[in-house]
């Protein structure tokens, strides 16, 4: 009888056993098959989970970097070992044993997005000498679009590799990523907005609006949620203007709402909206938009029920009309920043009617009428609980305080973020979120700035 006969050999695991060991590189690790299977179906991990046994599988790969993918596994994230390695190696790897999904929501995933600790940690230069005008970051996992003169350069997650497409645009105005390689892209002097395959490099398909006029009809805004792409269209005689909502995902027209039409010189009365965004909590449309004449600056937010095709709410602006304008979701708060004064101020939107009044944040600086117009090309943008505003060269970070009492009042603090050396500089003008990545483009530089947590330092 050979030896071992009817047993099996000591330090193996039994054939049933939930342990599994892997050989890597010479180096043996044990772990169990739910760790395994927990990199989804049809991995590399969830086959040797499959078939183990008795014996070890071997591969002939680098142990060190399989330690810090196993733990990937257990915990969700990566070790704090894991900075002292080129993050291209652990894509290359990740990408072996088809996990770099995980690997991207470990690093990318925007409740990783670290406000008070964002530091400008890259630069991303641009081909050509156009500086950027437009911004499109892929939510969930920080891929970046940057639209500059008529190119558009897409930058993949790990802000690594770049490709630059030519359009047909002049100049792209407005950018809306749709996937990590498709976009859809318009201009305010061009017809029609362009679906484009920036990894064949070839227009997939062009939207136009039909307008009463049969002139042309250009793009000035663009908005999605989960299920549809909106779209600002304003005929090539401004004349007339509305909002098309097309199917996400083939693009085909659903309805058309905020048709406008213009009629002598009431132009107040047909503003395009220039800025659209979905307000998932409330299925609401918030479409903003603005225009300068001779008395100064006036514009409306308006809140559309998509379905309904009907505003829930407008408030018009005149005295500090907005230089931009910002929905947050979980606060329930309009956000916008006075092209007058320069200064933030909210809506609560829990407390909506026709006499709701702007709450100007911070000191509650009084509107200036010197003509100066403090706000003009102020940014402002929300992510997760924080409001993000631009004023020239630097970002205030503003984020609610909890107060105690009861008495319904809300109250919003301005807080450090960062390192102060990487404060300033020249004029912002793109400010865009991706992952947990900020991104901003500034005036007359041909480059886009990363800030990203200090935590992530890769």
């Amino acid at each position: 009888m050979p030896p071992f006969a009817g047993s099996e050999p000591a330090g193996f695991p039994k054939p049933d056993s939930n342990i599994v060991s892997i050989d890597v590189g010479g180096q043996v690790f044990q772990t169990t098959k739910q760790t395994l299977t927990s990199a989804g179906p049809k991995t590399f991990f969830s086959r040797i989970a499959e078939s183990s046994g008795i014996y070890t599988p071997f591969i002939d790969r680098d142990p060190e970097m399989f330690s810090l993918l196993l733990s990937l596994l257990r915990t969700g994230n990566l070790p704090s070992k894991a900075k002292a390695f080129d993050l291209q190696d652990l894509i290359i790897e990740s990408k072996f044993y088809g996990i770099e999904t995980l690997l991207i929501n470990s690093l990318s995933n925007s409740s990783q997005l670290e406000p008070f600790n964002l530091q400008k940690s890259l630069l991303l230069p641009l081909n050509g000498r156009d500086s950027p005008s437009a911004l499109a970051a892929d939510a969930a996992c920080g891929a970046l679009h940057v639209a500059h003169g008529s190119k558009i350069t897409s930058f993949d997650w790990s802000l690594r590799r770049k490709a630059t497409v030519l359009t047909h645009f002049t100049a792209v105005d407005s950018l809306l990523a749709l996937s990590p390689t498709l976009v859809a892209a318009g201009a305010n002097d061009f017809s029609g907005l362009q679906i484009l395959d920036l990894e064949n490099g070839r227009v997939r398909e062009t939207l136009n609006w039909e307008n009463v006029t049969k002139s042309g009809s250009t793009v000035q805004a663009i908005g999605a949620s989960s299920e549809n792409m909106f779209v600002s269209f304003e005929s090539s005689r401004r004349n007339s203007n509305s909002i098309m909502v097309y199917d996400l995902h083939s693009l085909t027209p659903i309805t058309e709402i905020g048709h406008n039409e213009i009629f002598g010189a009431d132009i107040d009365s047909a503003i395009p909206a220039t800025k659209l965004q979905w307000i998932e909590g409330y299925n609401l449309l918030m479409a903003s938009g603005s225009h300068s004449g001779p008395s100064g600056v006036s514009g409306n937010i308006r809140l559309w029920d998509v379905r309904s095709g009907n505003v829930v709410w407008e408030i018009s602006e005149k005295v500090d009309c907005f230089a931009d304008v910002a929905v947050c979701d979980p606060l329930s708060v309009i956000f916008k920043v006075g092209v007058n004064s320069g200064e933030a101020s909210y809506v609560d939107m829990r407390n909506l009617s026709t006499e709701s009044a702007w709450v100007c944040l911070g000191d509650k600086r009084k509107v200036t009428n010197n003509g100066k117009k403090e706000g003009i090309g102020c940014k402002i943008e929300t992510q997760g609980n924080q409001v993000f505003c631009t004023k020239g060269g630097d970002v205030e970070l503003w984020s609610e305080v909890v107060m105690g009492g009861g008495n319904g009042g809300r109250i919003f603090k301005k807080n450090l973020m960062g390192r102060m050396r990487d404060m300033g500089g020249a004029k912002i003008t793109n400010l865009a979120f991706g992952g947990s990545t900020m991104f901003l483009t500034r005036k007359d530089q041909q480059c886009v700035e990363v800030w990203q947590s200090s935590s992530r330092e890769f």
